[in-house]
């Protein structure tokens, strides 16, 4: 299977909603969706809202990002992603660059690895040479997936009673060292 990121469309309706309810039946956290399960009866209002985020001016309440929807061959949704441009004091504490997550039916093939090589490429595109992600302790999957590709640990915090873990990645170092994994799989 093959993959590549697109700017979220009205095209993408459907699927996006879809994606973010079986995320809700699944009952998993929701990570990297730039805030569109608050926007499930308004997703053209998300659009907007999204379109807006992308280019607004850095500050302590808001920061510029993108969303993207990693989507397969068939064009269905399989994960998505959101990556900050740049951070703000509360982001470098525990937020980071980049947030991802992958349909929960399409867990346990390796899909978010692919999600976080193509995020590291769009931080490459933007000038990000070194990424801040984080995950909760007790959530494997997700730090596993940043070691894989070059995450160094830097530090655990406490936040929500949780323990999380705060890592960083050399953008322009992991891109060289995974590409022979991770292009393959790229369309």
């Amino acid at each position: 299977m093959k993959f590549k990121y697109i700017k979220p469309n009205i095209e993408y309706k459907d699927d996006a909603i879809d994606y973010i309810n079986e995320t809700i039946e699944f009952g998993s956290d929701i990570n990297g969706v730039g805030g569109l399960d608050r926007y499930l009866d308004d997703y053209e209002g998300w659009l907007i809202y999204r379109n807006k985020s992308e280019e607004c001016e850095p500050s302590e309440e808001k920061v510029p990002g993108g969303e993207y929807f990693m989507v397969d061959e068939e064009n269905e949704i399989v994960g998505m992603c959101n990556i900050r441009y740049c951070l703000n004091s509360k982001l470098k504490e525990r937020g980071g660059n980049i947030g991802y997550s992958i349909r929960p039916s399409k867990r346990g093939n390796g899909y978010n690895k692919i999600n976080l090589y193509l995020a590291l490429k769009v931080c490459k595109e933007k000038g990000i040479k070194e990424a801040m992600l984080t995950a909760y302790e007790d959530n494997p999957a997700s730090w596993k997936t940043m070691e894989a590709l070059g995450g160094k640990l830097d530090r655990i915090v406490d936040f929500d009673n949780k323990r999380m873990k705060v890592y960083y990645i050399n953008v322009e170092k992991s891109l060289e060292q995974n590409k022979d994994k991770y292009e393959m799989f790229l369309i």
